[in-house]
């Protein structure tokens, strides 16, 4: 390994003592719910001192925003992912890795969601607008530039969509059939913007 890229025992340590807190508090949120953490719990499951958890993070809410930020970039990394390997796999392999993100219950999902919005605003959408972009921008049958308005359009139907899902579970919607209809409705309005577009060029 490159001296550069080589950890020290200290990174090591640091990093494994974060690892461990976010771990522990994921732990929690899944078998004891949001209500129940805690700091004091999070470093007692995490086996780490109240001290040494203030060391890394101010307070829970930083922690959890760390864990949604994790998230974040799994998802994004997802996506990049799909756009290599599956450059005509339409929106569906997108919307998967949208939908599917954390291993975790749909509360984790909204507490570690609201959590990195509240730490970092609306650019956490802005980013899976454009990671979402470009997963679409390379297909042949796209080859016209969306306006600021489609782009809106196309990527935030999709977020805003499913984080009303994950916020409304008496609705009781059933993943297979939701999936489904995001990509209908995002196939739909591909082949919309494709025909207006050759519209315009023919006119």
């Amino acid at each position: 390994m490159p001296e550069k890229t080589r950890r020290n025992p200290k990174q090591a340590r640091s990093q494994a003592t974060v690892d461990a807190i976010l771990e522990a508090t994921f732990h929690i949120l899944e078998t004891e719910g949001h209500a129940k953490l805690t700091t004091n719990r999070i470093s007692e499951r995490a086996g780490v001192s109240i001290g040494t958890l203030y060391q890394y993070f101010s307070d829970r809410e930083a922690i959890l925003a760390a864990m949604g930020e994790r998230e974040a970039e799994a998802i994004r990394q997802e996506i990049t992912r799909i756009m290599i390997e599956q450059p005509e796999g339409g929106a569906r392999p997108v919307i998967q890795a949208l939908m599917n993100g954390l291993q975790g219950s749909v509360e984790t999902r909204i507490v570690l969601g609201d959590a990195l919005i509240r730490a970092r605003g609306e650019q956490v959408i802005s980013d899976h607008h454009n990671a979402f972009l470009e997963s679409v921008k390379e297909r042949e049958e796209l080859s016209f530039s969306f306006g600021r308005e489609a782009a809106f359009v196309l990527t935030h139907t999709v977020v805003c969509l499913l984080r009303a899902a994950a916020a409304e579970p008496e609705l009781a919607l059933e993943a297979g059939p939701l999936e489904d209809e995001l990509v209908l409705l995002i196939e739909s309005y591909l082949a919309a913007l494709t025909v207006r577009a050759q519209k315009q060029v023919a006119n």
